[in-house]
C-alpha cells in the first residue's frame, strides 16, 4: 500500500492522554456512557423533547474517542438505557422508551459520536474553525433521525405532526441552547489540546 493509499487514523485526545489497549478502550467507552447518562439528567422538562445537556455530552465523547470507540459508547449507552438502566433523560429507561417521541434523537447520538470522531482523526478538531464546522454539522444529524422519529409517534398519539408543530416542537424551543454547545464543544477540544501541547504531551 502507498502512502497515498494509506487510511488516516491520527491520534484522537483520548490516545494522547492514556496508552491505547483494549482495556483502556473498554473503560473510555464505559466512561462516554456514564457522562452522557449524567448529561442527560442536567434538564429543562419539556413535551415532547426535553432539553437536555446530552449532545454536548455525545459530541465530545465522540471528538474525544475517535469514530469507532465514539460510536460504540453511543450505541452502549442507547442498549442499556433501553434494556432497562435508568440512563435516559429523568431517569428513564425500558423498552417503553423505543415508543417515546424523543427517542429518534437517540438513535441519531451514534451517527453523529462518529461523524464527529471522524472528523477529529483528521485533525478538525485542533482548530476552532475547523472544530466549529465538525461540531455544527454532527450536532444536525440528531435532529435529522430525531424528528421524522417524532412525527411519527405523534401522529400515532393524535397529535399534530404537522411541518410547522414539528419545528415548533423539536427545533425553535433548542436554538440558543444549541448554539450554546456548540460554541462550547466548540471551543473545548482546541483549548485541550493546546493545554496538552503546554505539557508536552
Amino acid at each position: 500500500m502507498t502512502d497515498a493509499a494509506a487510511p488516516i487514523s491520527r491520534p484522537v485526545l483520548a490516545d494522547r492522554i492514556v496508552a491505547k489497549s483494549w482495556t483502556t478502550d473498554a473503560l473510555l467507552v464505559l466512561g462516554g456512557v456514564a457522562v452522557t447518562a449524567a448529561s442527560a439528567q442536567v434538564q429543562v422538562p419539556m413535551w415532547p423533547v426535553p432539553i437536555t445537556g446530552q449532545t454536548l455530552a455525545v459530541l465530545l465523547v465522540g471528538a474525544s474517542l475517535g469514530a469507532r470507540r465514539g460510536a460504540l459508547s453511543m450505541l452502549t449507552y442507547l442498549v442499556l438505557g433501553v434494556a432497562g438502566l435508568p440512563i435516559f433523560a429523568e431517569f428513564s429507561g425500558g423498552p417503553l422508551t423505543v415508543a417515546g417521541p424523543s427517542f429518534g434523537f437517540i438513535l441519531g447520538f451514534v451517527p453523529a459520536a462518529a461523524a464527529v470522531g471522524w472528523l477529529s482523526q483528521r485533525d478538525w478538531d485542533k482548530k476552532w474553525l475547523l472544530s466549529a464546522a465538525a461540531f455544527f454539522l454532527a450536532g444536525l444529524i440528531p435532529f435529522a433521525t430525531g424528528l421524522p422519529y417524532m412525527a411519527v409517534v405523534l401522529g400515532h398519539l393524535g397529535v399534530d405532526n404537522s411541518l410547522g408543530n414539528v419545528l415548533a416542537l423539536g427545533v425553535y424551543p433548542f436554538i440558543v441552547g444549541g448554539v450554546a454547545k456548540w460554541l462550547i464543544a466548540a471551543s473545548a477540544l482546541p483549548l485541550a489540546w493546546r493545554g496538552l501541547e503546554r505539557l508536552g504531551r
